[in-house]
């Protein structure tokens, strides 16, 4: 199948990869630019433990002056591909989630006491689940330095609107709902909504194909809030058809 892959770049290139793996063809048009926060602090003192719940942040932490300070601390990673770039930058002790924020506080909570010190959630300035909120409502004190932030696209990329527009794209995945967002609005400006219904959308999770559904698209959504349960839904698709 012919896939459009949205997601920012540098994990656009990796999911590309995936697919090209899995014998499908991908159009890249990345619908999120990622930009790195400058100067930004982050406030050690009393902290028992840093949470990271993406792979962006770690890239920012990469280039940060406090790099060598924080990795003496252990760190609550989201999921798998977090907590494997984590140990990549040099992380000791790395606890991993199962790959949903909720899922992750519960983990939090499970493995440490609010009397221990301050939690640093390393963070983004847009985020889907609000974990800070979550473990402040258990007693935890939370610090969120924001490392960078994700600025919608302004358009998209050619090829991929010429395949949508003459209805050669089988598909689109779409991994948050603000990805989702930004598709309808660049389908919306170029005049190719119509156009657009005919893909497939696979979705990562019920919020992002809420985004959708009301406006006629078809979706399909993961079994879990995985990246790679959306692929694994794209190929028994595939193969079912």
């Amino acid at each position: 199948m012919r896939i459009l892959v949205t997601r920012p770049e540098p994990d656009a290139g990796l999911e590309v990869e995936a697919l090209a793996a899995r014998g499908h063809e991908a159009v890249l048009s990345p619908l999120l630019v990622i930009e790195q926060a400058k100067d930004v602090a982050i406030d050690l003192d009393g902290a028992q433990a840093l949470i990271v719940t993406s792979r962006n942040a770690l890239r920012a932490l990469s280039l940060h002056p406090a790099l060598a300070a924080v990795r003496r601390l252990p760190l609550f990673a989201v999921g798998e591909a977090t907590a494997e770039s984590a140990r990549k930058l040099g992380f000791a002790k790395v606890i991993q989630g199962s790959g949903t924020g909720a899922a992750l506080a519960e983990l939090i909570a499970g493995r440490t006491e609010p009397s221990g010190g301050k939690l640093v959630h390393l963070a983004g300035e847009t985020q889907a689940f609000d974990l800070k909120s979550a473990l402040e409502a258990r007693g935890f004190r939370v610090s969120q330095p924001v490392l960078y932030r994700a600025v919608p696209a302004t358009e998209l990329a050619p090829e991929a609107l010429t395949l949508i527009r003459d209805g050669k794209l089988d598909g689109v995945i779409l991994l948050s709902p603000r990805t989702a967002k930004t598709f309808l609005a660049l389908l919306e400006r170029y005049g190719a909504v119509t156009q657009g219904r005919r893909l497939i959308c696979y979705c990562i999770s019920e919020a992002v194909a809420g985004v959708l559904t009301p406006l006629g698209f078809r979706v399909r959504v993961a079994a879990h809030k995985r990246e790679e349960d959306v692929l694994a839904l794209l190929d028994s698709e595939a193969a079912s058809s």
